[in-house]
């Protein structure tokens, strides 16, 4: 579904999966991690195990069934175990950490993220509303440029709770001087983006990355360089 937006004078933008390049980003500090400690376990065989549980780990921490801390070290642990691969578990929570501390050096984004910031500034106020962690998503933002485009750059560690939860809407909106009208939201996950931000009343724009099904209801786009368009 395609329609223009009126009206809109704040967007609010989702960073990983949909700005920052989250996969390539990890499989990179993976790769250097996977370097420096000589682990003999094929990296694209761990990736295509990882990934997926990553999904599922955060899942369960954006519904507080699990820490933080259980996070980090479950979806390290419960991949290497997968691919039959022992890591002890000092080695474990080591890889976790250094996770953490590379993950912010790679910064490719999206193809067309900053020509579309760039296109975006003048018109519309830019923040952002984050379910990462806030030193490190802060490190991302900077790191990559992003900074500069952001008034308000909200993460869930420093808002108290995680989207799809509507205070975190009612957050941003309130550090933004934003009503609900308008403004947009825009992100990859349907769950904690898409319906997050429409059941405060906030409009959104789903960038669709995978190949979970599309409600006829919902204005999606593939590539960003389709919002530009929606808006000016």
């Amino acid at each position: 579904m395609k329609k223009k937006f009126n009206n809109i004078k704040h967007i609010f933008f989702d960073l990983d999966h949909t700005l920052w390049d989250f996969d390539l980003n990890s499989k990179l500090a993976y790769k250097q991690i996977f370097e420096e400690y000589a682990i003999e376990l094929d990296l694209n065989h761990f990736i295509s195990i990882y990934e997926p549980l990553n999904l599922q780990f955060w899942r369960m921490f954006r519904e507080n069934k699990i820490s933080k801390e259980d996070l980090r070290y479950q979806r390290l642990k419960t991949a290497f175990d997968a691919c039959d691969y022992f890591v002890e578990d000092a080695k474990i929570n080591l890889f976790a950490d250094l996770y953490i501390k590379y993950l912010p050096n790679y910064n490719n984004l999206f193809e067309g993220c900053i020509e579309m910031l760039d296109s975006l500034q003048d018109k519309f106020k830019l923040h952002l509303i984050t379910n990462g962690f806030n030193g490190v998503q802060q490190d991302k933002v900077k790191n990559s440029g992003l900074d500069k485009y952001f008034d308000v750059v909200l993460t869930a560690e420093t808002a108290g709770v995680k989207k799809p939860d509507s205070k975190i809407f009612y957050q941003a909106l309130e550090l933004a001087g934003a009503s609900k009208e308008e403004s947009l939201m825009i992100g990859d996950s349907y769950e904690a983006d898409i319906k997050g931000a429409q059941n405060v009343g906030i409009a959104t724009i789903w960038f669709h990355i995978t190949d979970q099904d599309i409600p006829s209801n919902e204005v999606v786009v593939h590539q960003l360089k389709e919002i530009q368009p929606l808006l000016l």
